[in-house]
C-alpha cells in the first residue's frame, strides 16, 4: 500500500498542463475525459496514461460543467465576426464528465446525460448503499429503487463547521455540532452558506429531523430555530465564505469539506469538524452526456471507472485531493493509510456518516425558498 503511493508521489513532477496536452503528440484518444480541476490529482491521472491514450481536460467550476453539458445538447450556431466565419473551434463532446450531485435532477430532466451500466463494474459493488441510491433516479431525475443508474461517484465531502482556534481559546470551548451555532457567544460572529437547502438542512438536522424534510410545517420548531440562527449570521456566501474567518470578520464559518480542508492544512489558526449528530454529505460523479460517441458502455469508460475505483487508488485520490473516496466508507479502517485514519475531516466515523445524508430533491422546494425568503428579510 505505501509503496504504491510512494511511486504515485514520485510522479508529481507530472503537472496538470503536460498531462492534458499529453495526448495531442500522440494516437487519437481512446476516451475523452473533462473533469473539475484538482478533483483528481496528477499523479493518478498520469498512471492511467500509462494503461490508455486519454485526453484530460479541466474546468475550474461544477456550474461549468454542467453549463458544457448543456451546451453539447443544444450547440448554439456559430456566428460570424465582422463578415468573417467563426475560426473557434466548438469543445468536442466528452466521454465522461464530472457532474455535482446538486445538477445529477437537472441533468436527468434536460435529457443532458445517459444511464451507465455500472453493475457489472468492478467496484460499484464496493459502494456504500447510500452513494448507490444517489445516482438511481427514474426518467425524471426522482430517486427510484427501480430506476437506472445515472452517475459514478468518485468522491465527496460533507457540510462542516469551520472555526478560529484563537478566537475560541478565550471562549474555553470548541464546536462540536449544529446546536452550538445557536450559543449567544457566537451572535455576529457566523458565516453561513447562501443556500436555503443547507442552511435549513443543517437547522432540521439540529433539531433532529431529516434536511431532506418533504413538509416543513409538520417541524414546528423550524421557524423560530431558523430565525435564531439568521440573527447569529454576519455573513451569507457560497463561494466567499471563508475569507471573513481568515481575516477575523467571523469567528465561525459553515462550509464543505472540500473547500475548508486545504485551508485547515495550511492555516493553524483554522480548525474544522464534523457535526456530532450527522450533516450534509455531497458528492462528485462522473456522467456520461447524451452527445457522446462512445456509447452503451465501451472498454474505455469502464477502464476508467475500474481504475478509480481501485482501493488503491482510492486511498490515494483521498489523500492527495483532500475529498474522501466512497469506496473507503466500506474498507477496514485499520488498513487505511495512517494520515485518512487520523482526519475525520476527511473521512468521518462510520456513526457520523450513517447519521448524515445527501440533500435529494424534494417534493415541496417551493417551502423551503418561501420559508428562506421571509427569514432573510428579517434583517
Amino acid at each position: 500500500m505505501m509503496n504504491r503511493r510512494t511511486l504515485l508521489l514520485a510522479g508529481g513532477a507530472l503537472t496538470l498542463n503536460y498531462l492534458l496536452m499529453g495526448c495531442q503528440s500522440r494516437q487519437e484518444a481512446a476516451l475523452r475525459v473533462r473533469l473539475l480541476a484538482n478533483s483528481v490529482p496528477p499523479q493518478i491521472l498520469g498512471e492511467f496514461q500509462h494503461r490508455l491514450a486519454v485526453e484530460f481536460r479541466a474546468s475550474d467550476q461544477l456550474a461549468d460543467l454542467f453549463q458544457l453539458l448543456k451546451t453539447w445538447q443544444t450547440p448554439t450556431p456559430e456566428q460570424p465576426r465582422f463578415g468573417l466565419p467563426n475560426l473557434t473551434r466548438p469543445v468536442a463532446v466528452a466521454d465522461l464528465v464530472t457532474l455535482g450531485d446538486f445538477w445529477l435532477t437537472a441533468a436527468v430532466q434536460q435529457n443532458l446525460i445517459r444511464p451507465l451500466s455500472l453493475e457489472s463494474i468492478a467496484g460499484w459493488q464496493q459502494l456504500p448503499p447510500a452513494w448507490q441510491q444517489l445516482v438511481r433516479r427514474d426518467a425524471q431525475g426522482q430517486p427510484s429503487e427501480t430506476g437506472q443508474l445515472w452517475a459514478a461517484p468518485y468522491r465527496w465531502g460533507s457540510l462542516v463547521v469551520a472555526y478560529n482556534t484563537e478566537k475560541f481559546r478565550q471562549l474555553g470551548w470548541t464546536p462540536t455540532d449544529w446546536k452550538d451555532l445557536w450559543r449567544p457567544e457566537l451572535k455576529g460572529h457566523l458565516s453561513l452558506l447562501d443556500s436555503a437547502r443547507s442552511t435549513i438542512g443543517l437547522t432540521l438536522k439540529q433539531l433532529g429531523q431529516s434536511a431532506n424534510t418533504g413538509n416543513l410545517e409538520t417541524v414546528s420548531a423550524l421557524p423560530e430555530q431558523l430565525k435564531s440562527l439568521h440573527q447569529q449570521v454576519k455573513f451569507y456566501s457560497s463561494d466567499a465564505y471563508l475569507q471573513p474567518l481568515l481575516l477575523g470578520d467571523s469567528w465561525v464559518a459553515v462550509g464543505w469539506s472540500t473547500e475548508v480542508l486545504p485551508v485547515v492544512e495550511r492555516d493553524r489558526r483554522i480548525a474544522a469538524v464534523v457535526p456530532a449528530s450527522g450533516t450534509i454529505l455531497t458528492a462528485d460523479l462522473w456522467v456520461q452526456p447524451t452527445k457522446a460517441t462512445q456509447a452503451n458502455q465501451p472498454a474505455p469508460i469502464q477502464q476508467w471507472l475500474e481504475f478509480c475505483w481501485q482501493p488503491q487508488i482510492a486511498e490515494q485520490l483521498s489523500l492527495l485531493s483532500l475529498a474522501a473516496s466512497p469506496v473507503l466508507v466500506t474498507q477496514n479502517r485499520t488498513q487505511l493509510p495512517t494520515a485518512i485514519q487520523q482526519n475525520p475531516l476527511l473521512l468521518p466515523s462510520n456513526e457520523v456518516i450513517e447519521r448524515s445524508e445527501f440533500l435529494l430533491p424534494v417534493a415541496n422546494s417551493d417551502q423551503y425558498r418561501r420559508l428562506w425568503e421571509t427569514v432573510r428579510q428579517m434583517g
